[in-house]
Formats: C-alpha cells, sequence, structure tokens
C-alpha cells in the first residue's frame, strides 16, 4: 500500500483546508481497448480569463495533460496541445503560469495557478530517483495563500503524468524550498501523488486510522464543457483498496458545488477481483439504465479511479452479473478489459 505520511502530517501542522460540506499515464496495451475522454462542450477554447489571451498557432501539436483550477476551486486535468519537443516537461509548466498564451486552450472557467510572470528556469530529472527539480524565478512566490496546496497539487499532479516522475522538488532561484512562502507548507520531503489532490475528509473518519482513495466525479462549465474531476477522500483503513474506491463512487461526491456523480442511482458492487495487472468489477444490473446499457460516464470513471489508485498499468473488466457483454449509452463495448486512456479531459480544437 502507498505511503500517505506526507497527508497526515501536513493535516497534522494544520496546512491542509478540509473541505467536508481527481499520472503517469500509459497508451493502450495488445487485446485490450482505451476509453475516450468526456466530450467538450460548445466553445472549449475559451480562457474565460478577465484579460484573455490568444492560444498561437502550433505547427506540431503534441497533446499533454496540465492541471488548473476551475470555476469551483477544484484543481482538475486539462489536455492541450503544445509544441512537440524534447523538453516537454517545461512546456507544460510553462503553460500552467498565469497569463501564458498555451493557457488560452483551456476551457472558459478554468486559470492557470502558476502566478503571473513566473518562468522556469530549469527541470532537472533525476531518472535514478523517478524525481523532477524544478527551479522558478523569484514571481514564483508571489500568490495568494488559499492559493498555495493547489499550486502544489497542480504542479505535483501535472509532473507525475510523465513516466520518468514520481516526486517533484522545488527551488527558487536556485535554492530549494524548505517550505512554501506565503502559508509555510512543508516542503521537507519530495512531494508525490500521495499527497492527494481536493482532499476530502468526511465526518468520523480518523487521520490516523485512514485510507485515502481518488476518485473521479464529473464537472461542468458555464457553457456546458463537461469533464473529470479527481477528489481524494479520506476512507476508514482497509487494505481493499480497489472495492473502496468502487463503493465511493457509488455514494457520489460531497455536498460540494460543482460535483455531479457518475454512477447509476442505486447502482450495486456484487463482487471485485484482482489478478495481476487486471481487475475485474462485478456489478448488478442496477447499473444499468432504462435501455440496459451502462452510462458512458459511470464506467469511464471506474476505469479513472481504479487505474490512478492501483498503477496506470491496470486494465479494467467490467461485467453485470458476470456477463462482460456490457455496453454504453454512447454505444461502446466494454467486453474486453479496459486501459487508462492517454489523456484526460482533452480539449478539441
Amino acid at each position: 500500500m502507498k505511503s500517505y505520511k506526507w497527508i497526515r502530517r501536513a493535516a497534522v501542522a494544520g496546512m491542509v483546508v478540509l473541505l467536508t460540506s481527481g499520472c503517469s499515464v500509459q497508451g493502450t496495451k495488445e487485446h485490450s481497448q482505451s476509453i475516450d475522454p468526456p466530450p467538450t462542450g460548445a466553445d472549449a477554447n475559451a480562457a474565460g480569463n478577465a484579460k484573455p489571451v490568444t492560444a498561437p498557432v502550433i505547427q506540431n501539436p503534441s497533446q499533454i495533460t496540465v492541471y488548473a483550477k476551475d470555476d469551483n476551486d477544484f484543481i482538475a486535468p486539462v489536455g492541450i496541445n503544445v509544441e512537440k519537443s524534447v523538453d516537454v516537461a517545461k512546456k507544460a509548466l510553462e503553460a500552467m503560469v498565469d497569463g501564458n498564451p498555451a493557457s488560452a486552450q483551456m476551457p472558459a472557467g478554468f486559470k492557470a495557478v502558476i502566478p503571473k510572470g513566473t518562468t522556469v528556469k530549469g527541470i532537472n530529472i533525476l531518472k535514478d530517483q523517478k524525481l523532477a527539480v524544478i527551479d522558478f524565478s523569484k514571481a514564483f512566490t508571489d500568490y495568494n495563500v488559499q492559493d498555495e496546496r493547489k499550486i502544489l497539487e497542480a504542479i505535483t499532479w501535472t509532473m507525475t503524468g510523465f513516466p520518468s516522475v514520481e516526486k517533484v522538488q522545488l527551488r527558487v532561484e536556485g535554492k530549494e524550498l524548505k517550505e512554501m512562502p506565503q502559508g509555510a507548507t512543508p516542503l521537507d520531503e519530495p512531494l508525490s501523488r500521495a499527497m492527494g489532490i481536493n482532499l476530502e475528509k468526511p465526518e468520523g473518519v480518523d487521520y490516523g486510522q485512514s485510507t485515502p482513495v481518488t476518485l473521479y466525479f464529473l464537472g461542468q462549465s458555464a457553457d456546458n464543457y463537461k469533464y473529470y474531476v479527481p477528489v481524494t477522500r479520506l476512507v476508514d483503513r482497509t487494505d481493499n483498496v480497489a472495492q473502496a474506491v468502487i463503493n465511493e463512487l457509488i455514494a457520489g461526491p460531497a455536498q460540494r458545488k460543482g460535483l455531479a456523480a457518475v454512477m447509476t442511482p442505486g447502482a450495486e458492487l456484487k463482487q471485485i477481483k484482482q489478478a495481476e495487472d487486471l481487475i475485474t468489477v462485478d456489478f448488478t444490473d442496477k447499473v444499468l439504465g432504462p435501455d440496459k446499457k451502462a452510462p458512458a460516464d459511470a464506467l469511464k470513471a471506474v476505469v479513472l479511479s481504479l487505474t490512478e489508485n492501483e498503477g496506470a498499468s491496470t486494465k479494467v473488466q467490467i461485467t453485470v452479473n458476470g456477463d462482460a457483454k456490457v455496453s454504453t449509452d454512447d454505444n461502446q463495448s466494454y467486453s474486453k478489459p479496459v486501459s487508462r486512456p492517454t489523456s484526460v479531459n482533452p480539449v478539441k480544437m
């Protein structure tokens, strides 16, 4: 099981503001199928900022996933295009700087979280440690304290989306940051996805007796762009993370503005099995709609959530009452094991 000491230490220090009112992604493997991302709405190219910037014309595009803040203050992935380059990780971070032309590709309501004027001075990836050491300019320290954790989440989850990176260390003007400058978030250890994202601590769950699970629910912007939002929820300690993931997806999002449930009301899990890199999830027929098809959003969220927690190379087989002949309301077949998509929430240009 992963180590989640970072979450607990941060919470004890009072750094984490919990709201109690979402990769090293792999391509499709042979004999498995990939899932499509959710559809984009109209005018998905709008930046949604008070002072819009114009997206540059990209001659040799390469799609990457970066993390940005939506209208409801959630950090969510967005697939954008950058010029194909060996320095793609640096281009990803530059696209996350407020005011950078690449951020104009983001859907309406999304905002880049790295402070305006920040320069990415360098990235050194230590391959033997899977560690990315990022050096920012002084402007990186100029931000609102309430955005501190969001900035850390966005940088960490963007960088760990590259297969060669599992941990991130920050520097400013060549000097290692021991803590964040505004809210004093401790940075004495490299950051990883174990820190969670959009954290939730339900009432009654104890930090010391909890297991974090990351779930994908749906968000929707004012212009009807629909996208997945990862949420890390603390649940009572368990060794069966996969089952906890499905149970929490069925339970749905907490009462937080901006998140919608993905599962069919009344959906039930019959059993879940794991064998090497394959997870088989068997639902009752209550997961199906009146047309005897499963909601596409639900099954995509199942795949995203399970592969987020169990590893991006994991494949997911979905069955209903033991039958693998499952199709969705967008007419996609889930009869074969499904891999994690190579991009989450791509914006169609």
